[in-house]
């Protein structure tokens, strides 16, 4: 049995670039009221990105509470997107930890299950050199999935320097970077480094469609979590230079971009999804807790700005 899922995933790793340009949404994982993973909840979720042409799947990420999932608990998930949505939307996989070690073991096991690509952060809080974090990248490249760099100096405590990624990116699996560092002035400076061939993805909602703007290829979202459709249409506007109806539609999605993190992500996202009807419960896994009551009028207001919201709910 365990044949044939392999040479489907060594199929992904001949596919040099199995990701695709747009929106990328940063899956929420529902959970139970208890703290379990809530498979039917998504299952639903998994849909409703179906339905609303998310155009890849970015799951087990921070969004996603990896940091706080076993690996049968990743397993599950992982298992569930595959059968799902393999085929239909290239599934990125959150594989970045600290330790090099189980770096290996998550992508290995995103290997084994089928998946299209793997999201590596730079290693958080310890600080590697410049030189470290190009042997860490390459040394997950060499496994065989393909890599999307995950670069955010406010959480890692490093920048991976443009020019370092542009080395990275001439390994074969190198397929793109999320650039959660929230200076535009790096779109340019990595294209002209990186060449065109490398996907540049925002990770950061509210200047996303500046950031195709100037020549990146699309987003890593939260946002999309709610309005994955809204998500997909602002990006491929970008992209193609519609800047008028891209815009338009973000406006409405400005105080959404915003309030998603008004406490500590996935907090807000897993109550508008409750609250949007498509999961049961908003609960976060500790040291993560369920949205402070103090912000939900806030949160609602922002699904309702960015009509998400029937009047009557």
């Amino acid at each position: 049995n365990a044949s044939p899922v392999a040479l489907n995933a060594g199929s992904n790793a001949n596919e040099i670039n199995p990701m695709k340009k747009g929106s990328s949404v940063a899956l929420v994982t529902p959970m139970t009221p208890t703290g379990d993973i809530d498979i039917p909840g998504l299952q639903t979720l998994l849909q409703y990105h179906l339905d609303n042409e998310t155009d890849n799947l970015c799951i087990l990420g921070t969004t996603g509470e990896a940091s706080v999932l076993t690996m049968d608990e990743r397993e599950k998930v992982l298992k569930t997107a595959v059968e799902m949505v393999k085929g239909k939307i290239p599934i990125l996989v959150g594989t970045g930890t600290i330790n090099p070690l189980s770096v290996k073991a998550m992508t290995q096991q995103a290997i084994d299950l089928g998946c299209d690509a793997n999201l590596v952060v730079s290693p958080y809080y310890v600080k590697p050199p410049q030189r470290g974090l190009v042997n860490h990248f390459l040394s997950m490249a060499d496994m065989g999935l393909p890599v999307v760099i995950y670069n955010i100096p406010g959480r890692a405590g490093i920048d991976v320097l443009d020019e370092n990624i542009a080395l990275c990116a001439e390994h074969e699996n190198v397929i793109g970077v999320k650039d959660a560092t929230g200076d535009l002035s790096r779109v340019t400076s990595l294209r002209k480094l990186a060449g065109d061939d490398l996907l540049l993805y925002s990770g950061d909602d509210g200047s996303s469609l500046e950031f195709v703007q100037l020549g990146g290829d699309g987003c890593i979202s939260v946002t999309a979590n709610c309005a994955p459709k809204e998500m997909h249409d602002i990006m491929m506007k970008g992209i193609q230079g519609d800047m008028e109806d891209a815009e338009a539609i973000n406006d409405k999605l400005k105080q959404l971009h915003q309030d998603l993190f008004i406490e500590g992500n996935p907090i807000p996202a897993k109550w508008a999804m409750k609250r949007m009807g498509f999961i049961d419960s908003a609960y976060c896994r500790p040291p993560m807790v369920e949205l402070d009551p103090k912000y939900e009028g806030q949160v609602e207001q922002a699904l309702r700005a960015a009509g998400l919201l029937p009047e009557s709910r």
